[in-house]
Parts: structure tokens; C-alpha cells; sequence
């Protein structure tokens, strides 16, 4: 629990200041890994923090674009999905690089790295991105509460603030505690779409090809716009932040040898949660398509919509339930791992420490105040909205934190032998690039009057989205 990591090393040598500091500092190496232990005991080990980020890979901000693309194109869109966990499986493993090599978090490493200013500002769209972030989740919680018990969305969402009391409960009883939380709902999520998709009777023919990149997605306007939406929504800035802290919660030996296994299993631990995720994410696409796509419903797309159509469409009486049980799940999960963001971000890039139930009430309290302004003001009917406008401030913020994390992991004097292989580079430069370009275009599409759209467009020789 005290260890710190040293002064100087080979990794430290890039770093204009070097901090003593360690990132969450409560389970700060708390988990020992067993030296000399089997494969699979190290793989349990190091099980964990892949499954708290890919949280933010299946959360209510997902569903949204999951149900709109299945409902309106059946499995065609299965590919977008696929392509962004891959997406999202290199820059996960480049986390867990950063943390393990160089003993900071990525906001540690900005605040190491950088001016006070930039970092002033980095920090200011970080917690734009996470009070954005923490909104969708508070809502989807307040709406699975909603449809499950009828109580009110403004109701529901001072409901979610006792995710802070459960974060501080768990984390003084250990890390490990916070993990099985975050696996058992997703095993819950998980669950619940596997009977849904049993009782769908999805056609396989379809999903399989549906896994298959095509041109249509480039050439149709409407289908693309839907698609960048689904990035959008899964790549999440503060998932960047949270890995390259949680990773170093392992007590693992501080040599070249123990790094490089570090890196190892808990690349392993996140790709096999983020393949869980793509299950998820995939899953409902594939309900929307099956219960939706050719039902004469193509154009369900809010949350509440689909929860009231699917008992009828699927001939059960418990596919409504199963679906906000799993949608309760999602949002509860995510602001558990959300309020760890919080956290993580304010001390790394402030280095600003605050009493823990204190710092995790302002956290909560950013995302929940405006979710309840906007229902009590404009109604429960702007609660897809909210879910919308809270994925596009997500989208402003991404390439500040990919960038930063592209830099470091690829400068030989911050990472020492870790640093990225060419390879890794252009692939990581080209991820970074292209999230980065398909968000501007969403920002453009989504913020700009549609006559300065097509004016833009038509500037650059593309045809704008509807």
C-alpha cells in the first residue's frame, strides 16, 4: 500500500518533473501477484481491470446508437461495432503500457509533461467529457428505474448518488470488492441479452455477414451518419484515464522482466473484456434488427420506445423487464467506474486531493444536476436527447486524450525498452486520426445549422449526412 514508484529510471529520465505521488493511492499495488505462480493464476491475478473499462464500452450512451442502427439497417452496422473494439483493444493495451512502464496515470503524465495552462485546460475537458460521460449513465440508471418501478427520471437520478457511498464502502474493503461488483453486472447484462437473443431468434446468416465491412456504410449518407455515431459512443476519453491507473493497483515486480509480464496479462485481462463488451454492443444491434428491422418499427431509436414495443414484437411477457434490468445494470455499473474516473483525473492532473466521499459527491453531483434541470424543465421526453448531447461533448474531448497518450507511449526517453514499435505507431496514429476526423464530422453534423452543413460539404466535395 506504501510502495511508490522510485525517482529515477530509464522511464522516469523523459519526464520534465518527476512526482512522488501514486495514483489511487488507497489500493495503490494493493493486489499481489504471486511470483512464480502458473499462467492461469497469473491471468487471475491480473483479471479485473480490463472488465471496469470496458464498462464504458457497453454503457447507456451505447444503447442509443445500438438501437437506432439495428432498427433501421438490420446487421449492417455489426461491422462499425467490431472495428471500434478493435479500435478500442490497442489504445486499452497502450494504457496499460504507460502505466506499467512509467508509473503514472495518463493524467499524471500530462500534468508531468506539460505547462500548467495546457494542463489547466486538459483537465477542464476531462471533466467536461466525464460530468458528460457520468450524465448519460445517471440517466440510463433513472430510466431502467423508470421502466422497472415506475419511479420518476428526476427521482431516479438523485437515486444514483448512492454509488458514491458503495465506491467508498467497497475500496475501503479492498479493490478486489469493486471488481466483483463490475463483473457481476455484467455477467447480469450479459445474461439478459443471451435469453433476449434466444427468445429474438436472430437470423445467423445475417449476423455473420453483418460482421463483414462494406462500402454501403461509406456510400449511404444516413447509414453513416449512424455509424459515427456508434463510435463515437464506444471509444470513451475518460476509459483512457481510469486503465492506466487501475493497471497499476497489481503489485507486480518492478524490473524490465515484471513490466513486460504486467503488460502482458493485463493485455490479456482487457482484451477478453473488451471482447465481452463487443458482445454486449453487438447483441443489441442484433435484438433492434431482429425485433425491429422489417417489423414495420425501423424508426425506434429512444431507450423507453424500444422497452414498450419489445413484449409485443417478441411474443413474451418478460423481454421488457430483462431489457431495463440489463439497461440498470449498464448505467449502474458505469457510474461506479465513472466516480474512479473522477478521481483519477482530478488528482493527476491537479494533484489536488480532497476527502474521498467529498471528491466523489462533487463528481456525482456535476453529472446529476443538469440531468435533473433539463427533466424537470423540459420533460422525461428529453431524455434521449440528454443521451445524445452527453455522447457529442464526449466526442470534443477524445482526441485530447488520445493524442497525449499516442505521444508518450511512443517517446523512447518516457517508456525505455516499452516503447511503441513502429508498427504499433502507425496504427495507433491512424486510430487516433480517424476517431478524431469522424468526430469533428459529428460534432459539424450535430452542432451546425443544416444550411451551413451543406455549405460545408459542399466546400470539401461530400455530400452531407441526413
Amino acid at each position: 500500500m506504501n510502495d511508490s514508484p522510485p525517482l529515477e529510471s530509464p522511464a522516469d529520465a523523459g519526464w520534465q518533473r518527476v512526482a512522488t505521488a501514486v495514483s489511487l493511492p488507497e489500493v495503490y499495488r494493493s493486489i499481489t501477484v504471486p511470483a512464480g505462480a502458473s499462467f492461469w493464476r497469473k491471468v487471475l491475478a491480473f483479471s479485473g481491470p480490463g472488465f471496469l473499462v470496458a464498462v464504458g464500452y457497453m454503457d447507456p450512451g451505447n444503447w442509443a446508437t445500438d438501437l437506432a442502427g439495428g432498427a433501421k439497417f438490420g446487421y449492417t452496422l455489426l461491422s462499425v461495432i467490431m472495428i471500434s473494439n478493435l479500435m478500442a483493444i490497442l489504445l486499452q493495451h497502450l494504457c496499460i503500457k504507460l502505466g506499467v512502464a512509467t508509473g503514472r496515470d495518463l493524467a499524471q503524465a500530462c500534468r508531468d509533461h506539460y505547462s500548467r495552462p495546457t494542463v489547466w485546460f486538459q483537465w477542464i475537458l476531462c471533466e467536461l467529457a466525464i460530468a458528460a460521460c457520468d450524465l448519460a449513465e445517471v440517466v440510463g440508471s433513472a430510466i431502467g428505474l423508470q421502466l422497472l418501478f415506475g419511479i420518476p427520471l428526476v427521482w431516479g437520478c438523485g437515486i444514483t448518488a448512492l454509488d458514491v457511498m458503495i465506491v467508498l464502502l467497497l475500496q475501503h474493503r479492498g479493490f478486489r470488492y469493486i471488481e466483483a461488483l463490475v463483473i457481476t453486472l455484467i455477467l447480469t447484462i450479459g445474461g439478459c441479452f443471451a435469453v433476449e437473443l434466444f427468445i429474438a431468434k436472430p437470423d445467423l446468416g445475417g449476423v455473420f455477414t453483418g460482421f463483414i465491412p462494406r462500402l454501403e456504410v461509406l456510400r449511404n449518407s444516413e447509414m453513416l451518419y449512424v455509424a459515427i455515431g456508434i463510435l463515437g459512443a464506444t471509444v470513451m476519453p475518460h476509459n483512457l484515464y481510469l486503465h492506466s491507473s487501475i493497471i497499476q493497483t497489481r503489485k507486480f515486480e518492478q524490473t524490465p522482466a515484471g513490466k513486460a509480464e504486467a503488460i502482458k496479462f493485463g493485455t490479456i485481462d482487457s482484451t477478453f473484456a473488451l471482447m465481452f463488451a463487443l458482445f454486449i454492443n453487438a447483441a443489441i444491434l442484433i435484438l433492434a434488427a431482429a425485433a425491429f428491422h422489417g417489423t414495420g418499427h425501423q424508426q425506434v431509436g429512444a431507450i423507453q420506445e424500444a422497452y414498450h414495443l419489445l413484449d409485443g414484437v417478441l411474443g413474451v411477457t418478460f423481454a421488457s423487464t430483462l431489457f431495463a434490468l440489463a439497461l440498470l445494470a449498464s448505467g449502474q455499473n458505469s457510474t461506479l467506474t465513472g466516480t474512479l474516473a473522477g478521481q483519477i483525473v482530478m488528482e493527476g492532473f491537479l494533484n489536488l486531493r480532497l476527502r474521498p466521499w467529498l471528491r466523489r459527491l462533487i463528481t456525482r453531483g456535476i453529472a446529476i444536476v443538469p440531468a435533473v434541470i433539463v427533466i424537470s424543465l423540459f420533460g422525461e421526453s428529453k431524455s434521449t436527447e440528454l443521451l445524445v448531447a452527453s455522447q457529442v461533448c464526449l466526442s470534443m474531448q477524445l482526441g485530447f486524450a488520445c493524442w497525449p497518450l499516442m505521444r508518450f507511449t511512443g517517446d523512447r526517453a518516457k517508456m525505455g525498452e516499452f516503447v511503441n514499435p513502429g508498427w504499433i505507431k502507425f496504427l495507433g496514429w491512424t486510430i487516433t486520426l480517424v476517431i478524431i476526423l469522424l468526430n469533428v464530422k459529428l460534432l459539424i453534423d450535430t452542432l451546425l445549422p443544416e444550411a451551413w452543413t451543406q455549405a460545408f460539404y459542399g466546400l470539401i466535395g461530400l455530400s452531407p449526412t441526413a
